[in-house]
């Protein structure tokens, strides 16, 4: 292939905005959502409750609620995903692309075993007959290194632990090798030590499958560990994008700050009181007419209400020189150059 030829996105989401029927009529919960990711890209979606990243998942989905409008373009190898019909997106859920959800107990169908649920998608898109489809299931589970995993075939998902249903589910998720996998929160009802262990496993089998990962969290010790690069969500939007060293390096927007600054950190005297954001997420039904974090931004001025600022790509991160703009440091704050970069 000619270098100078464009390699077209396994993933392109290109303006966003998704419209949710409520009891206030149809409020834009989504505003302008842009991104991309290649073949085995690591992408980490991060922002408080209700800022917008588990309703962005679910739209490339293709599961947003009844009613809901959604304008612009989800593409998956250059497939309009939103041009699709639902007979047409269900032979692409499953197939060639995967979701682990944040409750595997109730994502789980507590009336059949787990290896009937595994091989529900191996029947439904790839054609196996039961006796093969059982096999493959046995073989996905020893994969997610699930212990005692013949014993364990016929089982129920409340004879498992937590850590042994969410291996199911990733099991289910990874069962036709999908193109794309979205992890939303996989591991919040996981301890610490179990949560480490599931979630080094989804990374060793997205680099296995050369799978795009997309991964949503709270947490921001884990996109460190997990993500190549990290969009901050608030208020809809996408108000930061950078390559996960970089946004931990330089933080630009006053969200993204505050964030940072909430983190608990070792070394802090007994009963120090953690910093934190004042206020909370506007809903969806009032989000402000200009920036959404201006109600509670330390350094707001009277044109931060007037309007939603727009991406500016920050000239200041040498490592984004020379690089495609999906590749850059994106900051949305009219005053961000005013501010000082945080380091």
């Amino acid at each position: 292939m000619n270098a100078s030829t464009p390699t077209t996105p396994l993933l392109s989401v290109r303006d966003l905005r998704v419209s949710l029927q409520t009891s206030h009529g149809h409020v834009e919960a989504l505003r302008g959502v842009n991104f991309e990711m290649q073949r085995g890209d690591t992408l980490g979606l991060i922002g408080e409750s209700g800022c917008g990243k588990s309703l962005t998942a679910l739209a490339v989905m293709g599961l947003l609620p009844e009613r809901a409008n959604v304008m612009g373009s989800i593409a998956l190898n250059g497939t309009d995903l939103t041009q699709l019909s639902e007979a047409a997106m269900c032979q692409m859920r499953g197939a060639r692309m995967a979701m682990i959800f944040q409750e595997p107990m109730t994502a789980l169908n507590p009336l059949h075993p787990i290896w009937k649920q595994i091989a529900e998608p191996l029947q439904l898109h790839q054609g196996m007959d039961l006796t093969a489809a059982k096999a493959r299931a046995l073989e996905l589970l020893e994969r997610v290194q699930l212990p005692r995993a013949k014993e364990r075939l016929e089982a129920y998902p409340h004879q498992l632990s937590g850590g042994q249903r969410q291996r199911v589910m990733i099991s289910i998720a990874l069962a036709c090798q999908p193109d794309i996998l979205i992890a939303d929160e996989p591991t919040t009802a996981l301890d610490v030590t179990v949560q480490k262990e599931v979630l080094n496993l989804i990374r060793q089998l997205v680099a296995e499958d050369g799978m795009g990962l997309l991964l949503i969290s709270h947490d921001l010790g884990l996109m460190r560990d997990q993500v190549q690069r990290v969009m901050v969500m608030y208020g809809g939007a996408v108000v930061e994008s950078a390559n996960t060293e970089a946004l931990f390096e330089h933080r630009a927007h006053p969200y993204t700050q505050g964030l940072f600054a909430a983190r608990p950190q070792l070394g802090l005297k007994r009963g120090t009181r953690l910093q934190t954001i004042p206020g909370n997420v506007p809903e969806i039904f009032n989000w402000p007419q200009g920036c959404a974090f201006a109600d509670r931004c330390p350094y707001v001025e009277t044109n931060c209400h007037q309007s939603l600022p727009p991406l500016e790509r920050m000239p200041s991160d040498k490592r984004a020189d020379g690089l495609p703009d999906a590749a850059a440091h994106w900051v949305r704050c009219a005053k961000w150059q005013h501010l000082g970069v945080t380091a």
